[in-house]
């Protein structure tokens, strides 16, 4: 674990909250040869980017649904009595925030079952005089395995304040997005309420790991307690699987993985006989990408990141292939960040704050999702506001070709209305600053690992956060500082 976070112990000690002054822009055109190799890593370029990198997750999902959340549309205002502006002082007005926070949860408001003291003191800060937030607030986390009105109401419990479940972001939530799969029969993977979750989010037709186990006993063979005793009768009239969703580490991972990779053998159909093995096989969409996470433990424990690292080598060991994935979502995925500034923008709506929202702060523990995210988001950003420019600068001037443009369909990219998303590490979860720093700065790259997914490219810039703190009331306090906002 050490050497995993050497890199990101160059941008600072909790003592001393360090600024990085400039990102790392992609170049001047966003789906350039560069800015492919950036974002969509070295297994494939853009076109790994298109299947898993959060762009890809976008162009994966409707058409009609994008342009639902992402451009909008004008609404109505709600009347002034029920916009609930936040007041800092009684009879003074506050300015209307023009700045919004992405708050991870485990490792940074609780702890497993406890709520982080720091926490509690910093949501004293956020809210008004009236209990409301003073500014957007949005929940990301990639738990997954339950639903997002009880997430939103443990929060709520943990906080002292009102979470609605809007303002939670769960890992399987920009699923809503995905409507060509939402009538497909899906094996649905993790544990908790994983059929109402998938319902939830727009899948019709779903079908458990052990529902499978049930329909063909004889697949899971590993626990010899659980060997059917007698043969049983064939199964015949089971659906054909087709697609795959992983919500989360599921309990008996050798039951999970053994029948996964048998609907992926069988092209959904794992009471088949094996004959040559399908490739590309039926889609996958993985959710949670964290290799580890932090609970009561001293250690971190586990992540569906884990369990996906078993699917992927136990796949290419039986096939010579790699596992593919139509989506990879939850962070450090784009999509996860789009769907996040969709729901600060719904929040500025409903409280009828007039200025947009510039700037996303985004606070986390975990170097390699939350941290890595929130850059990859910004670098996304600082890309889209210069491939908007320039357009703008060509059509200025005369040198688009309007007869070459087109005009049917908008540009999921000109929609983005933010100028920065701020990366701020805390060190009260997964991330530690303590440890012995190599005093030669290439060791601190060579030697150090990587937890992200495989389909993410190691970029150690994107893994040195903006500021480091020690805790989430730190956070909100700079972040006060730095909008130049009251503390009270």
């Amino acid at each position: 674990m050490e050497s995993a976070l050497r890199s990101v112990r160059h941008a600072g000690s909790c003592s001393s909250p360090p600024k990085r002054e400039s990102d790392s822009l992609m170049g001047p055109h966003f789906l350039s040869s560069d800015s492919r190799r950036g974002l969509g890593g070295e297994r494939g370029g853009c076109s790994r980017l298109r299947r898993g990198m959060g762009l890809g997750c976008l162009r994966n999902a409707s058409k009609a649904a994008l342009r639902r959340w992402r451009r909008g549309g004008p609404r109505a205002r709600p009347p002034i009595s029920q916009r609930g502006l936040g007041v800092g002082a009684p009879g003074v007005s506050e300015t209307p925030p023009t700045f919004g926070f992405l708050f991870d949860i485990d490792g940074v408001l609780v702890r497993g079952r406890h709520v982080i003291p720091a926490a509690q003191e910093a949501f004293r800060k956020l809210l008004d005089s009236n209990g409301q937030l003073r500014v957007p607030v949005v929940f990301v986390t990639n738990a997954g395995n339950c639903l997002q009105h009880v997430k939103a109401q443990e929060l709520s419990d943990a906080l002292g304040l009102k979470v609605s479940p809007e303002q939670v972001i769960l890992s399987h939530s920009p699923l809503h997005l995905f409507h060509q799969f939402h009538e497909k029969c899906m094996l649905v993977s993790g544990q908790g309420p994983v059929e109402e979750n998938a319902r939830n989010v727009g899948f019709q037709n779903v079908v458990t790991i052990q529902d499978v186990r049930k329909a063909f006993p004889l697949l899971d063979m590993v626990d010899q307690s659980r060997r059917p005793k007698e043969l049983p009768p064939p199964t015949t009239d089971f659906p054909t699987i087709e697609g795959v969703i992983l919500f989360g580490e599921p309990v008996r991972w050798e039951t999970s993985l053994q029948l996964i990779i048998d609907v992926l053998l069988s092209n959904g159909n794992p009471g088949a006989e094996l004959a040559a093995v399908p490739y590309p096989h039926i889609p996958v969409l993985a959710c949670n990408m964290d290799l580890l996470w932090m609970a009561e433990a001293k250690m971190p424990r586990f992540g569906h990141g884990t369990f996906l690292v078993c699917l992927e080598n136990i796949y290419k060991k039986v096939t010579g292939r790699e596992l593919k994935y139509e989506a990879l979502i939850g962070k450090p995925s784009i999509v996860t960040y789009q769907y996040a500034e969709y729901l600060i923008k719904q929040q500025v709506e409903r409280r009828g704050w007039p200025s947009p929202i510039c700037r996303l702060y985004a606070v986390g523990d975990n170097p390699m999702s939350d941290i890595y995210g929130a850059n990859f988001y910004n670098r996304y950003l600082k890309a889209a506001c210069q491939a908007r420019a320039q357009a703008e600068v060509k059509r200025s001037v005369g040198v688009a070709d309007p007869q070459s443009e087109d005009h049917s369909e908008p540009k999921e990219d000109w929609y983005v209305s933010l100028e920065s998303c701020k990366s701020i590490l805390v060190c009260t979860g997964v991330y530690s600053p303590h440890g012995d720093v190599p005093a030669d700065p290439h060791e601190s790259t060579v030697e150090t690992v990587f937890h992200g997914h495989r389909d993410f490219r190691f970029d150690t810039s994107l893994l040195e956060a903006s500021y480091v703190v020690q805790d989430v009331n730190e956070a909100v306090e700079l972040v006060f500082e730095k909008e130049n906002w009251s503390q009270e």
